[in-house]
């Protein structure tokens, strides 16, 4: 390769060389057994992007799909998750009811908390404020329902979700997919 394209290149990827402008997109698509798949992407070439994305769709059992065609399925939530053992059903009941939040499931070993984004702060904060440490904290893309997936789909479907977040424009991940954590044991395995 010559070295003009090289330093080019390094020049683009460092942001130094001008003319060179990213975009964000979402991508949309069904992976093994059905379940959707949203992929965000920061990109400074969107026909490679897509190109990527498809081809990691295609060789994991699934497919890029129109836009708009599994966005409704998702809503965009605040989620905090807490370790059991870090507070009570009752405390984070009350932080949830007194700050906006809109739910407190039970997710086996953690509480997850879920806001609508204009209170995620709030209930975040008085998460923090009352000494609780969390898990995880971030505004996600949520899905309405989940498709549990076994066997044979849900390892393709492991595989693509690592294929998907293994590609450099890609900065999220949302599906529906959900598995029992037996099952997550061997796929990961």
């Amino acid at each position: 390769m010559p070295q003009d394209n090289i330093k080019r290149a390094i020049l683009r990827g460092t942001g130094e060389l001008e003319g060179v402008s990213y975009e964000e997109a979402t991508f949309e698509g069904y992976g093994p057994g059905g379940v959707a798949v949203l992929v965000d992407v920061l990109t400074d070439n969107r026909n490679r992007a897509v190109s990527e994305i498809r081809h990691a769709f295609s060789k994991n059992g699934g497919n890029l799909g129109e836009t708009g065609s599994v966005k409704f399925m998702f809503a965009k939530k605040g989620l905090i998750a807490v370790e059991k053992s870090a507070a009570t059903e009752e405390k984070l009941t009350e932080i949830v009811l007194e700050h906006g939040g809109e739910d407190l499931k039970d997710e086996g070993e953690t509480w997850e908390i879920i806001t609508d984004t204009g209170s995620y702060e709030a209930v975040a904060g008085a998460v923090k404020a009352a000494g609780i440490p969390t898990v995880m904290s971030e505004v996600a893309m949520l899905a309405s329902t989940y498709n549990k997936l076994e066997g044979t789909a849900a390892a393709q479907m492991v595989r693509l979700l690592e294929a998907l977040e293994d590609l450099d424009d890609v900065q999220n991940v949302h599906s529906n997919f959900d598995m029992d954590a037996e099952q997550m044991e061997h796929a990961a395995g």
